[in-house]
């Protein structure tokens, strides 16, 4: 896949009626040749442009990163809060209102046993490979601007890897830097390469894929 596939199908949905939003580009690879069930793919792509999409960032935390919790993430939870998630409600409604979690490393442990069946089920434990569990000197709101960039992509639902790449607001450069990234990345992790990939498809939020 090179820049001059990626230009023709998106103009191919830019000449598709437009929309009263601005839609999301969403790329789709389907695989092949791979068992999904026995080596499942589950990782995530820093790409080098922010997908134009915010992002909700609840932070479990102790006193050295409490003030740059308040500043930089949208919800602060300290220990002396997590009694309140007790309530099986309260718990669920925290997983589904935030899209990354991050933790104190030296919270961590109390983090998994309070909180591991109400973000575990939905993939959301403070991951360490995106660097999600932090030490009492981390740099939070850089932290945030890596998380705003990155995409998360699994074979969980089957065959094929799909994540958002842009909206169709931002420039086309980026949409087309953000879908090279991930595909770079994506071969990377499959065992045959390019050999396991069936075919990659485009599409707009409310449109039907075209070919790559």
């Amino acid at each position: 896949m090179d820049k001059e596939q990626i230009q023709k199908a998106l103009h191919e949905l830019k000449q598709l009626p437009k929309k009263k939003f601005s839609q999301s580009y969403d790329l789709i690879i389907n695989l092949k040749n791979f068992e999904v069930k026995k080596s499942p793919l589950d990782f995530f792509v820093t790409l080098h442009y922010p997908l134009s999409k915010p992002i909700k960032v609840a932070a479990f935390v102790d006193q050295q990163l409490a003030d740059q919790a308040d500043q930089h993430c949208d919800i602060t939870i300290k220990e002396v809060d997590f009694v309140k998630y007790k309530d099986i409600k309260e718990a669920k409604k925290l997983a589904k209102g935030y899209d990354y979690f991050i933790a104190q490393a030296t919270l961590m442990p109390k983090v998994a046993a309070a909180f591991g069946k109400s973000l575990g089920v939905r993939g959301k434990m403070p991951n360490p490979k995106l660097g999600c569990v932090v030490p009492p000197s981390a740099n939070l709101e850089q932290l945030k601007k890596k998380l705003s960039s990155s995409v998360h992509l699994t074979t969980k639902k089957g065959m094929n890897l799909q994540c958002m790449v842009g909206k169709e607001s931002q420039p086309e450069s980026e949409i087309i830097d953000n879908i090279l990234t991930i595909y770079g990345a994506v071969i990377k992790h499959l065992p045959n390469e390019m050999q396991n990939i069936k075919n990659i498809n485009l599409k707009l939020t409310m449109s039907k894929p075209v070919n790559i």
